[in-house]
């Protein structure tokens, strides 16, 4: 028994060293001279992907999917400021520094962890740092059965907010506890399979997606995140021309929000999506009036921000959109080119043209063959006489499409106002495209 004793003190001991020595490892602090942004006016966090130190690398998806569902959970909470996934997976698979983390997105606090996945256990660690001062806030070790992947989720989250004292509304402390989503295992890995592919954005991946999203919800019919996401694949199809009837899959996309909400009325992904229909159908209000309701269920969602500047900037409301714009990018640093495109867009049509120029540079930066950001730049520069340069944008909308043409282009434009139609064909006809 004294043996047992002494061998459980030995290695208790060792433990406590370990994470001792995991904990005072010197983190460099971040400069808040050198931040990108200025430090929110509430607790900022990054979460870094968790790293997968499973023997199968076909786990990444579990913990890509840990990492999402640990974003999306403190997005929806008004007290913090959360940036996006997109911008988060940037960093995946690379050796990066927490100082160099904060700096790149101007946050104050990094979250950081690992899983281990084998048979049906799942080993995670994480911990979150005050990067500005390089200390560990919370760090913390889980070791259990797969099947409980749900509950560590739910403990990380609540751990984050209470070490960054966050105060929780009674709404915000429901949805963090909200069990809709779905506690069936199986289904939520075909839901992380099937974001996996549907970020991808093209056909054969959306069709992949949707089959994938169906299973799960096979799996779990009152999964409500898998039949909002399952709309999604179905607007893709009529957004990007990629079947036959777009109206038949407007409408199953709308079929399947409905469905999403039905089962959980904080959907904020199924009201984005009303919206995003509505847009389709030309019904601008309606479509504004759902978009702001999904930035009201996730005020840290990116996505829903970037969507309502697009559709309330189409609708005529510019100046609104630039704001919208912004907020969005803000969340997403490391924004894709449509988010730069609505701000480019907006600023433009605000005639804040060297504004609107810098921007679409950002665009091309991103996407170097992205039409719209060329069009653009020819307009913006014939609007302030500089020939040489709208010549040369106009040349590389002719490089990317050689049968471009203003008619059949301006019939893809889906603003309501006649007015701003025509502004910008004017500029873009004077730059030498016809």
């Amino acid at each position: 028994m004294a043996a047992i004793i002494i061998l459980v003190m030995v290695a208790g001991g060792l433990v406590s060293w370990n994470i001792y020595l995991h904990q005072s490892k010197r983190i460099e602090p971040a400069s808040l001279d050198k931040m990108a942004y200025p430090l929110p006016d509430k607790p900022s966090i990054a979460v870094l992907p968790f790293a997968n130190m499973s023997e199968d690398p076909k786990q990444e998806y579990f913990s890509d999917g840990l990492t999402d569902q640990i974003i999306s959970t403190l997005s929806k909470l008004r007290g913090l400021f959360v940036i996006s996934r997109s911008s988060m997976f940037t960093y995946k698979g690379k050796p990066v520094k927490v100082q160099k983390v904060a700096e790149d997105l101007g946050v104050k606090y990094v979250l950081e962890g690992s899983v281990q996945r084998s048979a049906d256990r799942v080993r995670i660690t994480a911990q979150l740092i005050d990067a500005t001062t390089g200390h560990h806030i919370w760090s913390e070790g889980y070791d259990r059965e797969s099947k409980d992947i749900f509950a560590i989720q739910d403990d990380i989250t609540i751990k984050i907010t209470s070490a960054l004292r966050v105060e929780l509304t009674l709404g915000e402390q429901a949805r963090m506890w909200d069990k809709k989503a779905t506690t069936n295992l199986r289904a939520w890995e075909k839901f992380l399979l099937a974001v996996d592919y549907i970020w991808r954005f093209t056909k054969e991946d959306n069709a992949t997606a949707r089959r994938l999203f169906e299973e799960a919800i096979t799996l779990d019919p009152k999964y409500d995140l898998a039949y909002a996401c399952l709309g999604w694949t179905h607007f893709y199809d009529a957004r990007f021309g990629w079947v036959e009837s777009r109206a038949e899959s407007i409408k199953t996309a709308l079929k399947y929000a409905q469905k999403a909400i039905e089962l959980n009325d904080t959907s904020d992904l199924g009201y984005l999506l009303i919206g995003g229909v509505y847009f389709l159908q030309g019904q601008y209000e309606k479509a504004i009036a759902e978009a702001e309701r999904a930035v009201a269920l996730n005020p840290n969602g990116a996505s829903n921000y970037s969507a309502l500047a697009g559709i309330i900037g189409c609708s005529g409301k510019w100046e609104e959109s630039i704001e919208l714009a912004k907020k969005s990018i803000r969340l997403e640093p490391f924004a894709p080119a449509t988010y730069y495109h609505f701000l480019g867009r907006a600023y433009f049509m605000t005639g804040q043209l060297d504004e609107s120029i810098i921007t679409w540079k950002k665009v091309l930066q991103v996407n170097p063959n992205y039409l719209p950001a060329h069009a653009f730049l020819a307009a913006c520069y014939s609007s302030l006489d500089r020939y040489a340069e709208a010549s040369a944008a106009a040349k590389e909308v002719l490089r990317i499409n050689p049968k471009f043409s203003i008619e059949s282009y301006t019939k893809t434009l889906p603003y309501k106002n006649k007015a701003d139609i025509e502004r910008y064909v004017a500029a873009i006809r004077k730059a030498g495209l016809k």
